[in-house]
């Protein structure tokens, strides 16, 4: 293609690997750092850069998802593709240890799993070197020239998986349009979650014949149907009669926000506890420190020393526990909400039936949270003091809650059949 050869594009992707390459003594401090505290994590460095063992003489299909997010996203795609086609190797990579843990509980050996390698060149050919995929499954939108690059070269198909393009994100990609182009125009295939999506995916270079509206996997997500029974446990290990609102991914500087809400909530409330669940679980101590600082209570779900029947909190440490922590809850606040992260995935607790709360910052999840405050299962709290009145509404009024809680499930129900356009997508794209 054109642009691919042009001398801009050329110039551009020379220059952004020229950057990475001056940032590696940065990366290789903060891999040493990390390693010494995620235990195992130094012993897999190399994979960053394309060093392990040959997954195996099968073919490849390479499935490649971010985070914990992301991975939750791609699960049921994931199982649908080990069923469709069980001569075939899946590959599922990562680039953060929560993600990467969250795969291996997901899936065991069912699959192979490494560590994405760092756009680099000679990583990125070392890992298509051991790899050898005959497709790619990016989820959601994540673009690396030289990996999009080194993939043309080798004739390696690429398709965008749940793309969604963010305002925010439109302005960052328009700022390098050239280069955005360049890898757009180069995928073989690409499901977008909505309409506005793809609208701006082709405003930066998607070629409409390649894109398909799908719908968002995350409606797909299916749940453990005992599930319930854990939550009631739970539940019992607080108090029976408890009320309980959840704060879940959260961020540093809206725990604070968060905690002060629970005064509040308290004065009308006085029992009410408060299942608190940092988006990043390295930072629960740091939490628990700060919960301790206001003179909170605070419980860790790994710490079984505490009487949990005591605690006015409730941290939620134990990864891939959210939809058990949404279950145990009356009410959900979504957090990266009330700071400018553009918010997390509100789905996950409408379809497990629970009320919504959300803040401002929800610029990632835009079209979710239209759907779900116009049926009535969604509120928007601007401020601590409006997300602790929001919260006692419905903490007091159990059947508005319940209400609001089953039009959530409807709208997931609803925007189910993603996963079956995406499994027709990918059958076409290995043909």
């Amino acid at each position: 293609m054109e642009l691919r050869h042009s001398s801009r594009y050329r110039l551009l992707r020379f220059l952004y690997t020229v950057f990475l390459y001056l940032l590696l003594p940065l990366v290789l401090i903060r891999l040493a750092w990390r390693g010494r505290r995620i235990p195992g994590d130094w012993y897999r460095i190399p994979e960053r850069f394309g060093w392990f063992t040959h997954i195996g003489v099968r073919p490849v299909i390479w499935i490649h998802a971010v985070s914990v997010g992301e991975v939750q996203a791609a699960e049921p795609m994931v199982r649908a593709l080990l069923d469709a086609y069980p001569d075939w190797r899946l590959l599922l990579t990562t680039t953060t240890p929560t993600g990467s843990e969250r795969v291996q509980k997901l899936f065991g050996d069912r699959l192979a799993h490494v560590y994405a390698p760092y756009d680099l060149p000679g990583a990125v050919r070392r890992f298509l070197d051991r790899t050898d995929p005959a497709l790619v499954l990016i989820m959601e939108t994540e673009l690396w020239p030289n990996l999009f690059h080194v993939c043309g070269t080798r004739a390696i198909p690429i398709m965008l998986v749940n793309a969604r393009v963010s305002p925010g994100s439109m302005r960052g990609y328009q700022r390098f349009r050239s280069l955005a182009r360049a890898m757009l125009s180069s995928v073989a295939a690409v499901a977008a979650q909505s309409d506005a999506d793809a609208d701006r995916l082709v405003e930066l270079g998607v070629d409409p014949g390649r894109l398909r509206v799908t719908g968002n996997l995350k409606h797909e997500q299916r749940f453990d149907p005992g599930l319930d029974s854990k939550a009631a446990e739970m539940r019992v290990s607080w108090g029976i009669r408890r009320k309980v609102w959840i704060a879940a991914s959260t961020h540093a500087g809206e725990e604070e926000m968060v905690l002060h809400a629970h005064g509040l909530i308290c004065v009308q409330e006085p029992d009410c506890l408060l299942l608190l669940v940092p988006r990043h679980p390295e930072r629960s101590q740091q939490v628990a420190g700060l919960c301790a600082r206001q003179r909170y209570q605070a419980v860790l779900h790994s710490d079984r020393t505490i009487s949990r029947r005591d605690a006015d909190i409730f941290i939620g440490d134990t990864l891939g526990q959210l939809p058990l922590y949404y279950l145990a809850a009356d009410v959900a606040f979504v957090g990266g909400s009330l700071v400018p992260s553009g918010g997390h995935n509100l789905l996950e607790p409408a379809a497990l039936g629970r009320p919504v709360i959300i803040g401002p910052h929800v610029e990632n999840f835009s079209d979710s949270v239209r759907e779900l405050r116009v049926a009535g299962a969604c509120r928007l709290a601007g401020d601590a003091g409006e997300l602790s009145r929001l919260v006692v509404q419905w903490l007091q009024d159990a059947e508005a809650g319940r209400k609001a809680g089953k039009r959530g499930r409807e709208v997931v129900e609803k925007n189910r059949g993603a996963l079956r356009m995406v499994m027709g997508m990918i059958k076409q794209a290995l043909m």
